[in-house]
């Protein structure tokens, strides 16, 4: 890939000066700025135009990549003046300042860095979504960096007691631990984190966020004393006892954001250090006011594993088994296809622990097991409540087992989740539990295994061409990849310099038929149901994500972290 300053050098300006001239007039009608007029002329892609930009004025060019390899000197131009001014101060290798803007043509700003910052610098340019997102991805880090000093002076001060979480109210709360974790919270919703993890080290806390699947350290925190404030903290909003610290414990609390209400799951583990924090997210509107996403079709499964999928959706009764591991997106596409089949002519209930998004139209029932209501005893009371659909969040023991088996062959249909690696390895759980084969086989119309790739930022995407020792590594041959089209992010400040942005279902669907049922009964060998599947038309994890690789849309590193390597 050539370098950005390659790139500058074989640019030749594509903006005259009467071009610019008619940008600082509409600019100046218009009430906008001069750049901002320019790129909407142009047509040009963002990095395109910031090229054609410095081509014209003679400025440095540094795209999304550039600036994550630079070091960030928010001691010479702080954060909050980065922020309000839209421009960066970073050091190179070599520790030369660089000030990085967007709008060359602002001259009050240039007249202020040069009026401002004690030292001397080299300017540069980027595209104003790059240093915003960039900046919003140091947020993170330095608002927890913040707080977690507070935390450090006045560690040993008493808690706030039990009380609502309010981001309104996080500037005005008194205790520097409950700030710390509000702000932590903020953040993860604003980043769109769906899970936070409070870990306690040998040396204090680390603070992690997980985006798209992948974990992110946010802050680290000497000091094992502070580490025990947060999480007691933790507990505190979330209704556990302080007092115990040898056994896991799980609960969770509500907090208001942006109008409305965000639970979140807490699970609190014990540690050879103290004890280690999990909140996982579950924003119930997030479906809900984006309901052309709750169908199948939006999730990213193949034609091929739609059409099986809806098909089994819309059988009369029997069982759907969807598996994968936690955060695979199982719960979503069953309420997807339940979504596509709720045409209210059926009673729809579920069970769920909890309930993640609100269905409309469907009675959807939380497992509360402090009151005894398991999803085995729910699961009896739905049957007497004359559902013609139901869904079992997660089979989890042998009786819910037994008892979602004969749900499905009376005559209803059950959508479940299960824990397993695979379709093949569904068969053997359910045999570990003791259900009956010839009754297990009976009722499953279907298994669907699941995970999610994170796919390339549309934005940053550019042509790759991996090494043979990666695709040696990705158990392929050269003739394997011919006619591949390999590509890679690199790197915007839509996907915050990560390359990637958003993630996508990659599936393998097995539809049993009487000669899978038959193997099965029989408990012949693993292979030869895998043969039958395949002659069945199933295809498996690994291709479906080789599928993805091959059409540009992910990265072979990232199907090799999400899949097996055959």
């Amino acid at each position: 890939m050539e370098s950005t300053e390659a790139l500058h050098s074989q640019s030749k300006p594509l903006f005259s000066t009467k071009q610019v001239a008619e940008a600082r007039l509409t600019a100046a009608q218009t009430r906008r700025s001069v750049v901002e007029v320019l790129e909407e002329q142009s047509g040009l892609s963002t990095e395109s135009f910031v090229h054609a930009l410095s081509s014209l004025l003679h400025y440095r060019v540094l795209v999304m990549s550039d600036l994550h390899r630079l070091t960030s000197a928010f001691d010479v131009l702080p954060f909050s003046l980065a922020m309000e001014r839209e421009c960066l101060a970073l050091r190179d290798q070599d520790e030369q300042l660089i000030l990085v803007i967007c709008d060359p043509f602002n001259v009050r700003l240039q007249a202020w860095a040069e009026q401002h910052i004690n030292a001397g610098f080299s300017w540069a340019l980027a595209h104003r979504s790059d240093i915003l997102a960039y900046l919003s991805h140091h947020e993170e880090s330095l608002n927890a960096m913040d707080d977690l000093s507070a935390v450090e002076e006045h560690v040993g001060g008493d808690d706030d007691g039990v009380e609502d979480l309010s981001f309104k109210a996080i500037s005005e709360a008194a205790s520097p631990v409950v700030k710390l974790v509000q702000s932590t919270v903020y953040d993860a919703l604003k980043a769109e984190a769906s899970d936070i993890h409070l870990e306690t080290s040998p040396s204090g806390l680390v603070i992690k966020y997980r985006i798209d699947g992948v974990l992110t350290t946010v802050a680290s925190m000497a000091g094992l004393a502070m580490a025990d404030q947060v999480i007691s903290r933790i507990k505190v909003i979330s209704s556990l006892d302080i007092a115990e610290r040898r056994v896991p414990q799980d609960g969770r609390f509500k907090v208001s954001m942006r109008g409305h209400e965000v639970d979140l799951r807490v699970s609190i583990m014990p540690s050879s250090f103290g004890e280690d924090a999990v909140l996982r997210v579950l924003d119930k509107q997030t479906v809900t006011d984006q309901k052309k996403s709750l169908r199948l079709d939006y999730l990213g499964f193949d034609a091929k594993s739609l059409a099986v999928m809806r098909k089994l959706s819309k059988e009369p009764y029997g069982m759907v088994l969807v598996t994968g591991p936690t955060g695979s997106g199982k719960t979503t596409t069953l309420y997807a296809a339940i979504s596509e089949i709720n045409h209210g002519l059926d009673k729809i209930i579920t069970i769920e622990d909890p309930v993640e998004y609100q269905l409309p139209g469907v009675l959807q029932i939380p497992v509360n097991e402090k009151k005894g209501l398991t999803f085995a005893r729910g699961l009896r009371s739905i049957l007497r409540h004359d559902p013609d659909k139901i869904m079992v969040g997660e089979i989890r023991d042998s009786e819910t087992a037994q008892i979602a088996v004969q749900s499905a062959l009376t005559g209803h249909l059950v959508f479940t989740t299960v824990h397993a690696n695979n379709v093949f390895d569904v068969i053997g759980r359910f045999m570990h539990m003791g259900v009956d084969p010839y009754s297990f086989v009976s009722a499953l119309n279907g298994i669907l295994a699941q995970r999610l790739v994170r796919v390339n930022c549309t934005n940053c995407v550019t042509d790759d061409h991996p090494d043979a020792e990666l695709i040696a590594e990705s158990g392929l041959t050269p003739e394997q990849v011919q006619g591949m089209t390999f590509r890679t992010g690199r790197g915007c400040g839509r996907c915050r310099g990560t390359g990637f942005k958003g993630r996508k279902a990659i599936s393998e669907i097995l539809a049993l038929n009487e000669e899978i049922r038959e193997l099965i009964i029989a408990r012949q060998p693993l292979r030869l149901i895998k043969e039958a599947a395949r002659r069945n038309g199933t295809h498996f994890l690994r291709e479906s994500a080789l599928a993805l690789v091959a059409n540009g849309e992910t990265t072979l590193q990232e199907i090799n972290r999400v899949t097996l390597i055959a």
